[in-house]
């Protein structure tokens, strides 16, 4: 079995699955719990018993969500635990409730769990959701800011959302790496060498108009010094012309 991984946090949402039927949902729930750090699930009466075949092959490695998940009979059994409940839902239901968009949700949530509180989030059936009586069982609703020309979510995708904006209001959402250069700047000594081997090449290769080369040479060079380049594209560059002034020469 599989270590779940492990963060000096608060605690994290609890997500529940009330009476999911698909393996793959359920599956797919998990892969998305693991991409955002969250890890504990509780299924509700899930349809066709439990575990169920092909589940783990939809998880993609998020295997210790599988493997800690609890089974609960009811929604009242799964919720006992927890200080503050969720029920995501896309119907209007006619009940006096706050309603959150996933983004708001969450930032209350971390708030909440800051303070030591359990939360819990409820995902309904696949087909017809959460009833109004489980919806009921919540203190808030959360709901998604959809197209409303198509406002289904697969049951993961749901789950996906929330687990994001979740990860958003922890602080926990840094970028797995950045677009930072691995090479120090050029030194000038590089530049003007550089400068030197291309317009020499360039001249050798007949591209200056004697009464213009001036103007050209200062465009060219105005050009390289836009790019800011690194250490490594002044060599990329220099062996470039290299290859080109060997081509030249051979033919």
């Amino acid at each position: 079995m599989s270590d779940p991984p492990s963060d000096p946090t608060p605690p994290r949402p609890v997500v529940i699955l009330v009476e999911p039927q698909l393996a793959e949902n359920i599956g797919m729930t998990a892969r998305a719990m693991a991409n955002f750090g969250l890890a504990e699930l509780r299924l509700v009466a899930p349809k066709g018993g439990w575990p169920k075949k092909g589940v783990r092959e939809t998880a993609s490695g998020a295997t210790h969500v599988l493997d800690g998940a609890t089974l609960h009979a009811t929604v009242a059994e799964a919720i006992a635990d927890l200080h503050h409940v969720l029920a995501t839902t896309a119907r209007e239901r006619g009940q006096m409730k706050r309603v959150l968009g996933p983004d708001e949700a969450m930032r209350a949530v971390a708030a909440r769990q800051q303070a030591g509180e359990r939360v819990g989030i409820l995902f309904g059936r696949e087909r017809v959701g959460l009833s109004n009586d489980e919806v009921s069982l919540a203190d808030a609703i959360i709901t998604f800011p959809v197209d409303p020309k198509h406002a289904s979510l697969n049951l993961a995708q749901s789950v996906l959302l929330v687990a994001y904006e979740w990860r958003r209001a922890a602080g926990l959402a840094q970028l797995p790496f950045d677009g930072e250069m691995r090479s120090p700047p050029a030194p000038r000594e590089a530049l003007l060498a550089l400068f030197g081997t291309l317009e020499g090449a360039l001249d050798r290769a007949g591209y200056f108009p004697p009464e213009k080369r001036g103007g050209m040479v200062r465009n060219l060079r105005d050009m390289l010094h836009r790019m800011q380049m690194t250490e490594q594209d002044v060599r990329s560059l220099h062996g470039a012309l290299r290859a080109l002034s060997r081509e030249a020469a051979d033919e």
